[in-house]
Protein backbone atom coordinates (compact mmCIF):
# COMPACT_ATOMS: atom_id res chain seq x y z
CA UNK A 1 0.00 0.00 0.00
CA UNK A 2 2.91 2.36 0.74
CA UNK A 3 3.97 2.12 -2.91
CA UNK A 4 0.55 3.07 -4.27
CA UNK A 5 0.94 6.22 -6.41
CA UNK A 6 -1.07 8.77 -4.44
CA UNK A 7 -0.55 12.46 -5.15
CA UNK A 8 0.11 14.26 -1.80
CA UNK A 9 -2.36 17.03 -2.56
CA UNK A 10 -5.20 14.47 -2.51
CA UNK A 11 -4.37 13.07 0.93
CA UNK A 12 -4.27 16.58 2.35
CA UNK A 13 -7.18 18.12 0.47
CA UNK A 14 -10.94 17.97 0.24
CA UNK A 15 -10.95 14.27 -0.67
CA UNK A 16 -10.00 13.30 2.88
CA UNK A 17 -12.91 15.08 4.55
CA UNK A 18 -15.36 13.82 1.92
CA UNK A 19 -14.13 10.27 2.45
CA UNK A 20 -14.60 10.57 6.21
CA UNK A 21 -18.20 11.66 5.68
CA UNK A 22 -18.82 8.81 3.25
CA UNK A 23 -17.45 6.29 5.75
CA UNK A 24 -19.73 7.69 8.47
CA UNK A 25 -22.76 7.49 6.18
CA UNK A 26 -22.01 3.88 5.26
CA UNK A 27 -21.41 2.91 8.88
CA UNK A 28 -24.64 4.57 10.01
CA UNK A 29 -26.55 2.82 7.24
CA UNK A 30 -25.06 -0.60 8.04
CA UNK A 31 -25.60 -0.26 11.79
CA UNK A 32 -29.29 0.55 11.27
CA UNK A 33 -30.00 -3.16 10.70
CA UNK A 34 -30.10 -5.78 13.43
CA UNK A 35 -27.66 -8.09 11.63
CA UNK A 36 -24.89 -5.54 12.32
CA UNK A 37 -22.70 -6.22 15.35
CA UNK A 38 -23.06 -2.54 16.27
CA UNK A 39 -26.85 -2.35 15.94
CA UNK A 40 -28.47 -0.56 18.88
CA UNK A 41 -32.00 0.44 17.85
CA UNK A 42 -34.18 1.02 14.82
CA UNK A 43 -33.92 4.49 13.26
CA UNK A 44 -37.71 4.79 13.25
CA UNK A 45 -37.67 4.35 17.05
CA UNK A 46 -34.72 6.58 17.94
CA UNK A 47 -36.24 8.46 20.82
CA UNK A 48 -35.84 8.56 24.58
CA UNK A 49 -39.55 8.86 25.26
CA UNK A 50 -42.24 6.26 24.67
CA UNK A 51 -44.85 6.35 23.46
CA UNK A 52 -43.83 8.54 20.55
CA UNK A 53 -47.55 9.34 20.27
CA UNK A 54 -47.58 9.92 16.55
CA UNK A 55 -48.58 8.07 13.43
CA UNK A 56 -46.27 5.39 12.12
CA UNK A 57 -46.74 6.81 8.63
CA UNK A 58 -45.58 10.28 9.71
CA UNK A 59 -42.49 8.84 11.38
CA UNK A 60 -41.72 6.76 8.31
CA UNK A 61 -42.04 9.72 5.95
CA UNK A 62 -39.65 11.75 8.11
CA UNK A 63 -37.19 8.86 8.17
CA UNK A 64 -37.55 8.37 4.42
CA UNK A 65 -36.71 12.05 3.90
CA UNK A 66 -33.57 11.63 6.05
CA UNK A 67 -32.54 8.60 3.99
CA UNK A 68 -33.01 10.57 0.78
CA UNK A 69 -30.87 13.44 2.08
CA UNK A 70 -28.14 10.99 3.08
CA UNK A 71 -28.30 9.28 -0.32
CA UNK A 72 -28.17 12.60 -2.17
CA UNK A 73 -25.24 13.85 -0.12
CA UNK A 74 -23.41 10.54 -0.60
CA UNK A 75 -23.87 10.88 -4.35
CA UNK A 76 -22.61 14.46 -4.25
CA UNK A 77 -19.54 13.54 -2.17
CA UNK A 78 -18.65 10.56 -4.35
CA UNK A 79 -18.88 12.70 -7.46
CA UNK A 80 -16.81 15.42 -5.76
CA UNK A 81 -14.14 12.86 -4.91
CA UNK A 82 -14.19 11.52 -8.46
CA UNK A 83 -13.70 15.05 -9.77
CA UNK A 84 -10.71 15.58 -7.44
CA UNK A 85 -9.04 12.34 -8.54
CA UNK A 86 -9.77 12.87 -12.24
CA UNK A 87 -8.25 16.35 -12.10
CA UNK A 88 -5.24 15.22 -10.06
CA UNK A 89 -4.36 12.32 -12.37
CA UNK A 90 -5.31 14.04 -15.63
CA UNK A 91 -7.99 11.53 -16.54
CA UNK A 92 -10.52 13.98 -17.99
CA UNK A 93 -10.52 12.15 -21.33
CA UNK A 94 -10.92 8.72 -19.71
CA UNK A 95 -13.46 9.14 -16.91
CA UNK A 96 -16.45 11.21 -15.84
CA UNK A 97 -17.26 12.07 -12.20
CA UNK A 98 -20.98 11.18 -12.37
CA UNK A 99 -22.19 8.26 -10.23
CA UNK A 100 -25.55 6.60 -11.10
CA UNK A 101 -28.05 6.49 -8.24
CA UNK A 102 -28.14 2.68 -8.30
CA UNK A 103 -24.40 2.66 -7.48
CA UNK A 104 -24.83 4.58 -4.23
CA UNK A 105 -24.34 1.53 -2.01
CA UNK A 106 -26.57 2.39 0.93
CA UNK A 107 -29.29 -0.05 1.94
CA UNK A 108 -31.62 2.88 2.55
CA UNK A 109 -31.29 3.75 -1.15
CA UNK A 110 -34.05 1.81 -2.96
CA UNK A 111 -32.31 2.19 -6.33
CA UNK A 112 -29.36 0.20 -4.97
CA UNK A 113 -31.36 -2.14 -2.74
CA UNK A 114 -33.87 -3.19 -5.41
CA UNK A 115 -32.02 -3.62 -8.66
CA UNK A 116 -34.12 -4.42 -11.67
CA UNK A 117 -36.84 -2.98 -13.82
CA UNK A 118 -38.96 -1.39 -11.09
CA UNK A 119 -40.99 1.78 -11.19
CA UNK A 120 -40.42 4.49 -8.58
CA UNK A 121 -43.70 3.50 -6.91
CA UNK A 122 -42.70 -0.18 -6.76
CA UNK A 123 -39.35 0.63 -5.18
CA UNK A 124 -40.97 2.89 -2.60
CA UNK A 125 -43.58 0.25 -1.77
CA UNK A 126 -40.89 -2.38 -1.26
CA UNK A 127 -38.82 -0.06 0.92
CA UNK A 128 -41.84 0.69 3.11
CA UNK A 129 -42.76 -3.00 3.37
CA UNK A 130 -39.22 -4.03 4.30
CA UNK A 131 -38.96 -1.21 6.87
CA UNK A 132 -42.15 -2.46 8.50
CA UNK A 133 -40.85 -6.05 8.48
CA UNK A 134 -37.70 -4.80 10.23
CA UNK A 135 -39.93 -3.09 12.80
CA UNK A 136 -41.82 -6.37 13.34
CA UNK A 137 -38.54 -8.26 13.70
CA UNK A 138 -37.29 -5.75 16.26
CA UNK A 139 -40.59 -6.06 18.13
CA UNK A 140 -40.13 -9.84 18.33
CA UNK A 141 -36.60 -9.21 19.63
CA UNK A 142 -38.13 -7.08 22.39
CA UNK A 143 -40.69 -9.83 23.11
CA UNK A 144 -37.80 -12.23 23.79
CA UNK A 145 -35.63 -9.69 25.62
CA UNK A 146 -32.90 -9.67 22.99
CA UNK A 147 -33.58 -5.93 22.67
CA UNK A 148 -35.27 -3.43 24.93
CA UNK A 149 -37.05 -0.10 24.65
CA UNK A 150 -35.31 0.86 27.90
CA UNK A 151 -31.70 0.30 26.87
CA UNK A 152 -29.94 0.31 23.46
CA UNK A 153 -28.08 -2.68 22.05
CA UNK A 154 -28.24 -6.36 22.91
CA UNK A 155 -29.72 -7.23 26.29
CA UNK A 156 -30.15 -11.01 26.53
CA UNK A 157 -27.50 -12.56 24.30
CA UNK A 158 -25.83 -15.16 26.52
CA UNK A 159 -26.88 -18.78 26.77
CA UNK A 160 -29.73 -19.56 29.14
CA UNK A 161 -30.44 -15.98 30.26
CA UNK A 162 -33.89 -15.34 31.71
CA UNK A 163 -36.39 -12.57 32.38
CA UNK A 164 -34.72 -12.12 35.76
CA UNK A 165 -31.43 -11.33 33.99
CA UNK A 166 -33.25 -8.88 31.72
CA UNK A 167 -34.73 -6.97 34.65
CA UNK A 168 -31.32 -6.86 36.34
CA UNK A 169 -29.64 -5.49 33.20
CA UNK A 170 -32.13 -2.70 32.49
CA UNK A 171 -32.45 -1.99 36.25
CA UNK A 172 -35.87 -0.33 36.01
CA UNK A 173 -39.54 -1.11 35.47
CA UNK A 174 -39.64 -2.10 31.80
CA UNK A 175 -41.77 -0.23 29.30
CA UNK A 176 -42.38 -3.54 27.56
CA UNK A 177 -41.86 -6.82 29.40
CA UNK A 178 -40.46 -9.83 27.50
CA UNK A 179 -42.01 -13.28 27.66
CA UNK A 180 -41.15 -15.22 30.80
CA UNK A 181 -41.55 -18.62 29.11
CA UNK A 182 -39.32 -17.87 26.08
CA UNK A 183 -42.19 -19.12 23.90
CA UNK A 184 -44.36 -17.14 21.48
CA UNK A 185 -47.21 -19.19 19.97
CA UNK A 186 -48.14 -18.43 16.36
CA UNK A 187 -51.59 -19.84 15.56
CA UNK A 188 -54.48 -19.18 13.20
CA UNK A 189 -56.65 -17.57 15.89
CA UNK A 190 -56.71 -15.91 19.30
CA UNK A 191 -56.06 -19.10 21.24
CA UNK A 192 -53.53 -17.58 23.66
CA UNK A 193 -53.50 -14.17 25.32
CA UNK A 194 -49.69 -14.07 25.00
CA UNK A 195 -49.40 -15.10 21.36
CA UNK A 196 -47.12 -13.20 18.99
CA UNK A 197 -49.93 -11.12 17.46
CA UNK A 198 -51.35 -10.00 20.81
CA UNK A 199 -47.88 -9.09 22.06
CA UNK A 200 -47.07 -7.11 18.91
CA UNK A 201 -50.26 -5.11 19.27
CA UNK A 202 -49.21 -4.31 22.82
CA UNK A 203 -45.74 -3.31 21.56
CA UNK A 204 -47.29 -1.00 18.97
CA UNK A 205 -49.35 0.73 21.65
CA UNK A 206 -46.30 1.16 23.90
CA UNK A 207 -44.10 2.60 21.14
CA UNK A 208 -46.51 4.77 19.15
CA UNK A 209 -49.32 5.41 21.61
CA UNK A 210 -52.75 3.94 22.18
CA UNK A 211 -54.69 6.88 20.65
CA UNK A 212 -52.95 6.22 17.30
CA UNK A 213 -53.14 2.44 17.56
CA UNK A 214 -55.92 1.73 15.03
CA UNK A 215 -54.45 4.11 12.45
CA UNK A 216 -50.96 2.66 12.86
CA UNK A 217 -52.14 -0.94 12.71
CA UNK A 218 -54.10 -0.22 9.53
CA UNK A 219 -51.08 1.46 7.93
CA UNK A 220 -48.81 -1.49 8.80
CA UNK A 221 -51.23 -4.10 7.47
CA UNK A 222 -51.85 -2.17 4.26
CA UNK A 223 -48.10 -1.93 3.62
CA UNK A 224 -47.71 -5.67 4.26
CA UNK A 225 -50.67 -6.44 1.99
CA UNK A 226 -52.16 -8.77 4.61
CA UNK A 227 -53.26 -8.81 8.24
CA UNK A 228 -50.76 -9.31 11.04
CA UNK A 229 -51.81 -12.84 11.91
CA UNK A 230 -51.41 -14.03 8.35
CA UNK A 231 -47.99 -12.39 8.09
CA UNK A 232 -46.70 -13.95 11.31
CA UNK A 233 -48.21 -17.32 10.43
CA UNK A 234 -47.07 -17.53 6.81
CA UNK A 235 -44.15 -15.16 6.24
CA UNK A 236 -42.35 -14.06 9.39
CA UNK A 237 -40.14 -17.12 9.83
CA UNK A 238 -39.18 -17.26 6.16
CA UNK A 239 -38.16 -13.60 6.36
CA UNK A 240 -36.23 -14.24 9.57
CA UNK A 241 -34.33 -17.19 8.08
CA UNK A 242 -33.50 -15.09 5.03
CA UNK A 243 -32.40 -12.10 7.15
CA UNK A 244 -30.01 -14.30 9.14
CA UNK A 245 -28.85 -16.21 6.06
CA UNK A 246 -30.11 -19.63 7.19
CA UNK A 247 -28.72 -19.15 10.71
CA UNK A 248 -31.89 -18.09 12.58
CA UNK A 249 -31.63 -16.93 16.17
CA UNK A 250 -35.34 -17.62 16.68
CA UNK A 251 -36.42 -21.23 16.18
CA UNK A 252 -39.88 -22.36 15.11
CA UNK A 253 -41.45 -25.45 16.62
CA UNK A 254 -43.98 -26.51 14.01
CA UNK A 255 -46.28 -29.52 13.60
CA UNK A 256 -46.14 -31.38 10.26
CA UNK A 257 -48.88 -29.34 8.57
CA UNK A 258 -48.25 -26.13 10.50
CA UNK A 259 -51.41 -26.20 12.62
CA UNK A 260 -49.27 -25.55 15.71
CA UNK A 261 -46.34 -23.13 15.72
CA UNK A 262 -44.31 -21.71 18.58
CA UNK A 263 -41.25 -19.49 18.36
CA UNK A 264 -38.36 -19.61 20.85
CA UNK A 265 -35.13 -17.62 21.21
CA UNK A 266 -32.11 -19.92 20.97
CA UNK A 267 -29.99 -17.84 23.37
CA UNK A 268 -32.61 -18.36 26.09
CA UNK A 269 -33.03 -22.08 25.38
CA UNK A 270 -32.70 -24.44 28.34
CA UNK A 271 -33.15 -28.19 28.67
CA UNK A 272 -36.72 -27.53 29.85
CA UNK A 273 -37.76 -25.40 26.87
CA UNK A 274 -39.26 -28.27 24.87
CA UNK A 275 -41.31 -29.32 27.91
CA UNK A 276 -42.62 -25.76 28.20
CA UNK A 277 -43.68 -25.81 24.53
CA UNK A 278 -45.32 -29.20 25.08
CA UNK A 279 -47.09 -28.65 28.39
CA UNK A 280 -47.98 -24.96 28.39
CA UNK A 281 -48.79 -24.54 24.73
CA UNK A 282 -49.29 -27.67 22.61
CA UNK A 283 -51.36 -29.60 25.15
CA UNK A 284 -53.35 -26.51 26.13
CA UNK A 285 -54.05 -25.82 22.47
CA UNK A 286 -55.29 -29.38 22.09
CA UNK A 287 -57.63 -28.96 25.05
CA UNK A 288 -59.04 -25.73 23.62
CA UNK A 289 -59.54 -27.32 20.23
CA UNK A 290 -61.22 -30.32 21.85
CA UNK A 291 -63.63 -28.01 23.68
CA UNK A 292 -64.31 -26.19 20.42
CA UNK A 293 -65.13 -29.48 18.70
CA UNK A 294 -67.63 -30.32 21.44
CA UNK A 295 -69.34 -26.98 20.87
CA UNK A 296 -69.57 -27.77 17.17
CA UNK A 297 -71.08 -31.15 17.93
CA UNK A 298 -73.68 -29.48 20.11
CA UNK A 299 -74.61 -27.19 17.22
CA UNK A 300 -75.01 -30.20 14.93
CA UNK A 301 -77.21 -31.98 17.48
CA UNK A 302 -79.41 -28.93 18.05
CA UNK A 303 -82.77 -29.37 16.31
CA UNK A 304 -82.99 -25.63 15.60
CA UNK A 305 -79.84 -25.73 13.45
CA UNK A 306 -80.66 -25.22 9.77
CA UNK A 307 -79.45 -27.64 7.11
CA UNK A 308 -77.01 -25.07 5.78
CA UNK A 309 -75.62 -24.30 9.24
CA UNK A 310 -75.34 -28.02 9.97
CA UNK A 311 -73.38 -28.66 6.77
CA UNK A 312 -70.97 -25.80 7.53
CA UNK A 313 -70.54 -26.96 11.14
CA UNK A 314 -69.90 -30.57 10.08
CA UNK A 315 -67.23 -29.34 7.67
CA UNK A 316 -65.56 -27.29 10.42
CA UNK A 317 -65.78 -30.20 12.87
CA UNK A 318 -64.02 -32.45 10.37
CA UNK A 319 -61.30 -29.86 9.91
CA UNK A 320 -60.81 -29.53 13.67
CA UNK A 321 -60.67 -33.33 14.02
CA UNK A 322 -57.89 -33.51 11.43
CA UNK A 323 -55.93 -30.82 13.26
CA UNK A 324 -56.36 -32.64 16.57
CA UNK A 325 -55.03 -35.84 15.00
CA UNK A 326 -52.06 -33.92 13.61
CA UNK A 327 -51.31 -32.47 17.06
CA UNK A 328 -51.73 -35.87 18.71
CA UNK A 329 -49.18 -37.40 16.35
CA UNK A 330 -46.82 -34.44 16.77
CA UNK A 331 -46.99 -34.81 20.54
CA UNK A 332 -46.67 -38.58 20.76
CA UNK A 333 -44.05 -39.20 18.08
CA UNK A 334 -42.00 -36.02 18.09
CA UNK A 335 -42.39 -33.50 20.91
CA UNK A 336 -42.91 -35.77 23.94
CA UNK A 337 -39.88 -38.00 23.15
CA UNK A 338 -37.82 -34.89 22.48
CA UNK A 339 -38.82 -33.28 25.79
CA UNK A 340 -37.77 -36.45 27.61
CA UNK A 341 -34.28 -36.19 26.09
CA UNK A 342 -33.72 -32.74 27.64
CA UNK A 343 -31.29 -31.86 24.85
CA UNK A 344 -28.41 -29.58 25.68
CA UNK A 345 -27.02 -27.06 23.18
CA UNK A 346 -23.87 -24.97 23.06
CA UNK A 347 -24.17 -21.57 21.40
CA UNK A 348 -20.52 -21.75 20.38
CA UNK A 349 -21.40 -24.67 18.09
CA UNK A 350 -23.69 -22.43 16.07
CA UNK A 351 -27.07 -22.99 14.43
CA UNK A 352 -25.80 -25.53 11.92
CA UNK A 353 -24.87 -27.96 14.70
CA UNK A 354 -27.64 -27.21 17.20
CA UNK A 355 -30.75 -26.82 15.02
CA UNK A 356 -30.68 -30.37 13.56
CA UNK A 357 -30.63 -31.85 17.08
CA UNK A 358 -34.38 -31.16 17.26
CA UNK A 359 -35.21 -33.06 14.11
CA UNK A 360 -38.82 -32.89 12.92
CA UNK A 361 -39.89 -30.75 15.88
CA UNK A 362 -38.59 -27.60 14.16
CA UNK A 363 -39.55 -26.07 10.83
CA UNK A 364 -37.30 -27.25 8.03
CA UNK A 365 -34.63 -24.86 6.74
CA UNK A 366 -33.74 -25.90 3.18
CA UNK A 367 -30.01 -26.23 2.71
CA UNK A 368 -29.06 -25.91 6.39
CA UNK A 369 -27.35 -29.31 6.47
CA UNK A 370 -25.68 -28.90 3.09
CA UNK A 371 -21.92 -28.67 3.01
CA UNK A 372 -20.72 -25.09 2.96
CA UNK A 373 -24.13 -23.60 3.78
Amino acid sequence: MARFPVIPEITQGLGVESTRKLINFSKFDWDSFETSWNFTELPILKTEKYPIATSFERNYLALRADWQRMTDETKHLEEENNHIFIEAYGLQDELTPEVPLEEITLTCNPYYRYKGNYTVEEREARLLEDTIKEFLSYAVGCMFGRYSLDKPGLILANQGETLKDYLRIISKEPLFTPTDTNVLPILDGDWFADDIVARFKQFLKVTFGEPNYEENLRFIEEALGKDLRRYFLKDFYKDHVQMYKKRPIYWLFSSPKGSFNALIYMHRYTQDTVSVVLNQYLREFKEKLGAHRKRLEAVVADSSTTSREKAQTLKERESVSLVLQELKDYEEHILFPLAAQRININLDDGVKVNYPKFGDALAKIPGLSEKGI
